[in-house]
């Protein structure tokens, strides 16, 4: 079944490939040289995190701290814009702007996960000053920061659901009572969460019923790919960006 496109951002044909952090498997996750070799492979969709520094800017990156995969350390929310510039990840590449990374690829389209609060209004606001609604899409384990960007951005802003939206989305697909909020354009989700099963038919034909399409993170083995894919789910990120390309090629399904 092909769900209707509710948003510019879900304009391409399903299913999506998503690099996950550009492609975090080389270990330099989020950085533009591991977002340049993504779309350079093919990759029009990535996915990415984003944090506001002290001063109110907008950085690529995915701990709330520098220390895991930078030649320094700190919470980002704390240190100035030119602090965090110095920090190199993987000791070799800085940590970008996201609006840097917005305008080095004009025609990507980015999946962006805003992991604390500071970020959401810089993030609106460069959505907003840049006017690229068709090309990101606003998520978070927050229920409330998702339901805060919908109230910023309005419907022209597409967003994933939120916890408690996908919460609602399983039970309705085991047939139980649950309301759900359909503002949001996707249900971005884990194939497992917690040793529960999140996605199976009921799930994706519930999610489609409702006009959502399903996103699968995060997907690095192919035998998971292929089984999500048989599932009809409408895109599958992953850090493995080849080994997707390759399951992908293989179904004809690589465009």
């Amino acid at each position: 079944m092909t769900t209707p496109v509710r948003h510019p951002y879900l304009d391409a044909a399903v299913p999506l490939a998503f690099a996950h952090r550009g492609g975090a498997a080389d270990g330099l996750e989020n950085t533009e040289s591991a977002f340049r070799s993504a779309v350079a492979s093919g990759y029009r969709y990535l996915e990415t995190d984003v944090h506001a520094t002290a001063d109110g800017r907008l950085v690529a990156f995915h701990d709330a701290t520098l220390d895991r995969v930078t030649d320094t350390g700190g919470r980002i929310a704390d240190l100035r814009w030119s602090q965090v510039n110095q920090a190199r990840v993987a000791g070799t590449e800085p940590v970008p702007l996201f609006e840097d990374l917005l305008e080095a690829f004009p025609e990507a389209r980015w999946n962006v996960d805003v992991k604390a609060e500071p970020a959401l209004v810089p993030l609106i606001d460069l959505i907003r000053r840049t006017n690229t609604w068709d090309r990101i899409c606003v998520g978070s384990f927050s229920e409330a920061r998702v339901a805060r960007a919908q109230l910023l951005g309005g419907p022209q802003l597409a967003t994933s659901l939120g916890v408690n939206g996908v919460l609602a989305l399983r039970l309705r697909s085991l047939g139980l009572p649950a309301r759900l909020r359909r503002s949001a354009v996707a249900a971005q989700v884990p194939e497992i969460q917690s040793g529960m099963r999140v996605v199976d038919h009921r799930f994706v034909r519930t999610a489609h019923a409702l006009g959502l399409q399903v996103h699968v993170w995060t997907v690095n083995d192919r035998a998971r790919m292929e089984r999500l894919l048989d599932l009809g789910v409408d895109g599958i990120m992953t850090d493995h960006t080849g080994t997707l390309i390759e399951v992908l090629k293989e179904r004809g399904a690589w465009a």
